[in-house]
């Protein structure tokens, strides 16, 4: 377990010296108070510093390392897990990965992705009071899908104007229909909306006169 040794004038100030240096939060940790501050002779001479020290306790890092790694390892999969934690979000990359386990932790359309995503995020959260969201990537995935769906919703819309009709597409899970929502939400003459129950909710796009 990681842990660092602060000083400051108060207790408060140390501890978050430390919280900010070890990346987390009071929650996450356990404080020893190993000096208390003292003020010297005539209140400013000798004055001593208040002196803590901080062990991370619940690292949500850790935690995803040892997980994800077990994971691929019984699944007999070899791969770099990448992790950073800013703020409330978990980010999580899985990487070096060949073609073809990329495509069986990928799935059909990124589902076996998200359910992956869904468990790291039980596990991680499992003993916290405030909550991280936790965010899967494997190799820039996320970030190419989001480009085909981009051109995709406009090459629809463009469509959907061209014929003056409503043009639906295939079943996506929810943050695949937000980016279809959230590049056609400004673009003329076309409403957005969604239809369906889950997992065959699928986005229509409707031409509006």
């Amino acid at each position: 377990m990681k842990s660092v040794v602060k000083t400051a004038k108060t207790v408060d100030e140390a501890i978050n010296l430390a919280l900010s240096e070890l990346n987390t939060v009071k929650e996450d940790v356990l404080v020893e108070v190993l000096e208390e501050p003292s003020k010297g002779l005539f209140g400013f001479l000798g004055t001593k510093e208040a002196k803590v020290k901080v062990t991370v306790t619940n690292d949500p890092i850790s935690i995803t390392e040892d997980f994800l790694n077990s994971l691929l390892e019984k699944m007999n999969i070899s791969g770099t897990i990448a992790v950073e934690k800013k703020d409330t979000d978990l980010l999580v990359n899985i990487e070096n990965l060949s073609n073809s386990d990329m495509g069986i932790l990928i799935g059909k359309r990124g589902n076996t992705l998200d359910s992956l995503q869904y468990l790291l995020s039980l596990v991680v959260n499992k003993d916290r009071e405030k909550y991280l969201r936790v965010l899967v990537d494997i190799q820039n995935y996320r970030a190419k899908r989001e480009e085909i769906l981009i051109r995709l919703a406009h090459k629809m819309a463009d469509k959907a104007k061209t014929f003056r009709r409503t043009v639906k597409l295939e079943p996506m899970n929810p943050y695949e229909r937000r980016v279809i929502h959230s590049a056609l939400q400004n673009t003329s003459n076309i409403r957005t909306y969604s239809e369906g129950e889950e997992p065959y909710r699928r986005v229509v796009i409707e031409f509006k006169y």
